[in-house]
């Protein structure tokens, strides 16, 4: 005796509610997923002026820190035609460098901001250059994301630290470069004022730094030198 239908296979109702319940999970994943997503966003949002003002409050010690005997600061702006300016107000854009003046309002130096690759990620420093002696006086890193213990020793070691207190960077008379590029070495073999001594165990780091420094004073140095004057003016 044949059978109708019994060819045909019908969806069990265990199988349509496995089917919706997969909807549902997928959909409540989905939804979880998304306020998640909004949730950073308002976080960062919110935390960002915070995070923001938290850098800068960072950045004007450490102005004085690369200047030691700067106890006020001035703005300038390098222009992109090699000018510098005095900064008006408080401009978000631009390049900036740091007049710094001792109690007498004489320029103790300039600090300058830096950056460049380092091993892992890109490292920000700031250096203070006097210009009276030619000399680097000050470098403190702003940013870096180096390996704990090894290349975050360029922010700690006090003997890495110390290559930066008279570091040569002596202008050619015609200001086209360096007299001496700035060169590292290893530990112990420093013999002249324009060499950087690495730290043992940090060397990529090490020479991130130099790299940073000699890049940013071959194009920063030659511009300062020749807005001396105005750059010794302190603000009335």
């Amino acid at each position: 005796m044949h059978m109708h239908g019994t060819g045909h296979h019908h969806p069990s109702a265990g199988e349509g509610g496995d089917e919706v319940s997969s909807w549902r999970m997928i959909l409540t994943m989905g939804t979880i997923g998304l306020l998640a997503g909004l949730l950073i966003v308002v976080t960062y949002q919110l935390t960002l002026p915070i995070i923001e003002q938290n850098k800068a409050q960072y950045l004007q010690r450490a102005i004085f820190d690369v200047l030691p005997g700067a106890s006020r600061k001035r703005a300038f702006i390098v222009e992109k035609d090699g000018r510098l300016r005095p900064e008006q107000g408080k401009e978000k854009h631009g390049y900036k460098v740091y007049a710094g003046y001792d109690r007498e309002g004489r320029l103790v130096g300039i600090a300058i901001e830096a950056k460049g690759q380092g091993f892992q990620d890109v490292i920000q420093l700031i250096y203070g250059y006097d210009p009276e002696r030619e000399v680097i006086v000050g470098m403190k890193v702003l940013e870096s994301k180096e390996t704990p213990g090894l290349g975050s020793k360029i922010e700690t070691d006090p003997e890495f630290i110390a290559n930066f207190k008279a570091l040569e960077v002596k202008l050619k008379p015609d200001m086209s470069d360096l007299e001496h590029p700035l060169e590292m070495v290893k530990k112990g073999q420093k013999t002249a004022a324009w060499q950087i001594e690495a730290i043992t165990g940090a060397t990529i780091s090490s020479r991130a730094i130099t790299h940073i420094l000699l890049k940013s004073s071959r194009e920063i140095l030659p511009l300062i030198r020749k807005n001396l004057d105005m750059l010794k003016q302190e603000a009335p």
